[in-house]
C-alpha cells in the first residue's frame, strides 16, 4: 500500500460510494482481509416500483444499509471500508456513514453519470477529499479519465481512475490513490502556507 500513509494513524475510514449497482459491495469484497459485513436484501416488486432499476435488470439483491470491510495495512494501520447503499431512499444514513472519514471513492458507471452529481456535491460540501473511480462494465463504452473529468465538471486535482471492481489489483490501486488524495488534501488544508504556495 502507500508508502506516504500517515505512521501516526493506527487507523482510518475510507467511505466507497456510488448510485445504485456500480459495483461498491463488489469493491468492498475484493479489499477486505476476512469476510465483509454485508446487509444485502432480494429485490422485490414493490421496490421496483421505488427504484430506478433502468439497465440493472440482472440485479437480484440489493445493499439496504451499509458495507463494511477492514484491512491491515503491512505497515501497522488498519483501514475501516464503509459502503453506502445506493437508493436515494437510504441516503439519510449517508451522514452517519461518512461521519469522520478521511476519504472516499466515488464509484461511477459512465452509463448513467447523471446519478453522480448529487454524491459529488455530498462530500465537497462536507470537505470530504475523494477520488472518482470508474467501474469498467463487460460492454460498457470506454472513455478517458479526462473526459470523465469534463462531463463530470470536477476540479483538476480530483483523480479519475478506470477500473474493474472485481480486480484485487485494480482496487488496491483506486485504493491507495484515495490514500494519497486525502492525506495531500489534510497537508494542504491544516498548513495555510503551503496551499498558497509560500
Amino acid at each position: 500500500m502507500s508508502g506516504t500513509f500517515d505512521p501516526n494513524t493506527t487507523s482510518a475510514k475510507i467511505v466507497i460510494a456510488g448510485a445504485f449497482g456500480v459495483g461498491k459491495t463488489t469493491m468492498i469484497t475484493k479489499l477486505t482481509d476476512r469476510e465483509p459485513l454485508r446487509t444485502e436484501e432480494i429485490l422485490t416488486e414493490a421496490g421496483a416500483e421505488i427504484d430506478d432499476l433502468a439497465g440493472l435488470q440482472d440485479k437480484k439483491t440489493t445493499t439496504v444499509a451499509l458495507d463494511f470491510g477492514r484491512l491491515d495495512l503491512p505497515s501497522g494501520p488498519k483501514l475501516y471500508l464503509f459502503g453506502t447503499p445506493g437508493q436515494d431512499r437510504f441516503w439519510p444514513m449517508w451522514e452517519s456513514i461518512a461521519l469522520g472519514a478521511l476519504g472516499a471513492i466515488v464509484i461511477v458507471d459512465t452509463e448513467r453519470l447523471n446519478q453522480c452529481f448529487a454524491i459529488l456535491d455530498f462530500f465537497e460540501d462536507r470537505g470530504i477529499p475523494f477520488v472518482v473511480a470508474v467501474n469498467e462494465f463487460d460492454g460498457a463504452p470506454r472513455h478517458q479519465p479526462d473526459q470523465i473529468a469534463a462531463a463530470l465538471d470536477l476540479d483538476p486535482e480530483i483523480p479519475v481512475l478506470t477500473f474493474d471492481a472485481r480486480s484485487k489489483q485494480d482496487t488496491k490501486e483506486v485504493l491507495v490513490t484515495v490514500l494519497d488524495r486525502a492525506i495531500e488534501f489534510r497537508t494542504t488544508h491544516s498548513n495555510p502556507a503551503r496551499a498558497t504556495g509560500l
